[in-house]
């Protein structure tokens, strides 16, 4: 997924979100694509504010939740 369309307002990318989708697409599928966009702008918000991890951390924590 390029920048591009990640660009704009939240409206903006939902309109064309639904521009780049066949005439045929179904309900659940345009709910499904306006819902990955929406977790990608959370996660950039979330990098944004300094909520990350680093790859040692993520390693540490999920050694964790399967005992190893």
């Amino acid at each position: 997924m390029s920048v591009e369309l990640l660009a704009g307002t939240d409206k903006q990318i939902a309109f064309n979100a639904l521009q780049r989708m066949p005439e045929s697409a179904t309900l659940e599928e345009i709910s499904e694509e306006l819902a990955i966009l929406a977790a990608i702008r959370r996660g950039e918000a979330a990098a944004d504010a300094g909520r990350t991890l680093t790859h040692e951390e993520v390693k540490q924590r999920s050694a964790s939740w399967t005992g190893k």
